[in-house]
């Protein structure tokens, strides 16, 4: 039986976007910064892992002892959260000086006890399709909106994933509130961004982002949004701007 080689990724067109990551290199030692350029992350982190955690908790065919797969993963925000729940956790992202800024953070701040363990390397989803890796749970936090090609994207996800596995995704949606909430409200009045981090164009509908899903194989297991209340972020049904996903590999 003849077996398919992957893709090799030096020949293939690459997810990454290199203006997008000397963007991020470049305030890099501030992701940490709760109060800095990346603190709407920070105030929707504890969301977002709880969010995670009560669909792990209940998703039966997942063997917990696993590594989580954090792709875009920064600084390690929300790997840090995770592995602070006893996962262990594999970091990628294609900036290196943000890999370094969390592998730093990591050796300064050390996790709680009996939290899991969590190993950063650069390098892109691609990269790990060439590989042959496989990962039963996938996160993909705030990325897509960044990438070349979302829905090659979602099939690399769906490549790495094991059958039964599941991918965690959050991005934003495409519409009016979206432009004036998240970019200009964001990036150019409160300045909770930089100006530049979001292009409104590359933002993602969630019809869109079922479509890709189903393309690449993945089906639907939750969606959720996140919404900006007077008293913080909460997790609600309203996927008009921030809102996150759960795919799994039937």
């Amino acid at each position: 039986m003849s077996t398919v080689t992957p893709p090799d990724p030096h020949n293939q067109k690459n997810s990454v976007k290199d203006d997008e990551i000397n963007r991020f290199n470049a305030i890099a030692s501030e992701w940490w910064n709760r109060t800095g350029p990346m603190s709407p992350l920070h105030e929707m982190n504890a969301l977002r892992i709880e969010w995670i955690q009560n669909i792990l908790k209940t998703y039966q065919p997942l063997d917990k002892t696993c590594p989580i797969l954090d792709i875009g993963c920064g600084v390690g925000i929300a790997s840090e959260g995770l592995a602070s729940l006893g996962y262990n956790v594999i970091g990628v992202d294609a900036a290196k000086d943000v890999i370094q800024a969390g592998k730093n953070h990591l050796n300064s701040v050390p996790l709680p006890p009996n939290s899991g363990e969590i190993t950063y390397q650069v390098g892109t989803i691609e990269e790990l399709v060439y590989e042959s890796r496989q990962f039963q749970i996938i996160n993909a936090l705030e990325l897509l909106e960044h990438v070349n090609d979302p829905q090659e994207f979602v099939h690399n996800i769906s490549r790495l994933l094991t059958n039964q596995g599941i991918a965690f995704l959050s991005t934003i949606n495409r519409n009016i509130p979206s432009f004036l909430f998240a970019k200009l409200g964001a990036e150019y009045l409160t300045r909770k961004l930089p100006i530049g981090t979001h292009n409104w164009k590359q933002f993602i509908t969630p019809a869109e982002l079922g479509k890709m899903a189903h393309h690449a194989g993945l089906r639907i297991v939750d969606i959720a949004g996140l919404t900006l209340r007077p008293n913080g972020w909460k997790i609600t049904n309203n996927v008009k701007i921030n809102y996150m996903i759960c795919l799994s590999k039937a």
